[in-house]
Order: C-alpha cells, then structure tokens, then sequence
C-alpha cells in the first residue's frame, strides 16, 4: 500500500521543467547551450542571458569596431533553430539577449557561439568560468519567471514548475 501510495503521489505532482545552461570558452568562438533536461516541452517562452551582473564585466564582441577588443565574431546559432521564433539581434558591447521560444522539447538544446569579453582589465579575449560567476540567466513561461547565476564552473541550472 505504502509503494502504490507513493507511485501515485509522484504521478500526480508536476514534473518540472529544467534548463541547464553553459558556458565553453573557444578561439575564437564562445558557445552558450541551453539544454532542457526535464520532462516538458516549453512554449511560447523566453530566456533572458544577462552578462551585467558577471565578475568581469562581461560584454559581446560582434563587430570590428566598438567596444570588444580585438577577435569578434558575431551571433551564429548551431542548434535549435526550429525552438525559437526568431533570431536575437545582439549589438557590440550589449551585455543581455533574449531568445523567444515557440516550442523547446525534452532533451532538445539550444546553442550558439558568440564572441565574449571581459572589460575589468584583465585578459579581455579570454574568459574563463569565474569571469562569468554572477551573470544570470531568465526563464519566463505563462508569466512565471525564474531565474539563476552562472557558478564558478559556468553553468546556470533554472528550474521551474511549469507543466503538469
């Protein structure tokens, strides 16, 4: 009784929606990942990457000119097109974008490589997972909104209830 009562207690709460989002450091390209580990599809959803909080100052280099240093390489999506709604559109020296989700399916992962760097004086074109402790990420789904910061190993893990 007591195995049947607990298979129904976990059939009948909510599963949860998780997103683990990283951060590699590349030359000369940066990758973000947005991974959706739980068991939902999310959709008609954003996620809110938000450098400014970041211990260096953190900042995408897209153009020759502006305020990147050296290296730049703009916004190029390698995974999951077919999850967004549209492409962000991310300027020299913004330190925030969003990606409007349609649908993003269990297991499925967006990413795209970038060019990041620091602004605190140290090694601009190099940025490691300490660099980016503190900058956040934001998941809003049906006007429920939750947020994390990137750790030391540059990664943010967003869990949310959001399906049931």
């Amino acid at each position: 009784k007591l195995f049947l009562a607990a298979t129904v207690l976990i059939l009948s709460s909510p599963a949860f929606a998780d997103v683990v989002v990283s951060f590699d450091e590349g030359a000369p390209k940066d990758r973000f990942t947005f991974h959706n580990t739980g068991a939902c599809t999310l959709t008609a959803a954003t996620l809110e990457l938000d450098l400014s909080g970041s211990a260096s100052g953190l900042i995408f280099d897209v153009t020759s000119t502006g305020a990147g240093v050296e290296v730049f390489q703009p916004l190029e999506l390698v995974a999951g097109k077919a999850a967004l709604t549209m492409l962000p559109t991310v300027k020299d020296g913004d330190n925030k974008l969003v990606l409007n989700i349609g649908a993003f399916g269990p297991d499925e992962r967006i990413a795209f490589t970038i060019d990041v760097d620091d602004t605190a004086g140290g090694r601009e074109i190099t940025v490691s997972g300490s660099e980016i402790e503190g900058a956040t990420v934001a998941l809003t789904v049906e006007n429920t909104s939750t947020r994390a910061s990137f750790s030391s190993n540059a990664e943010a893990s967003l869990i949310t209830p959001v399906c049931s």
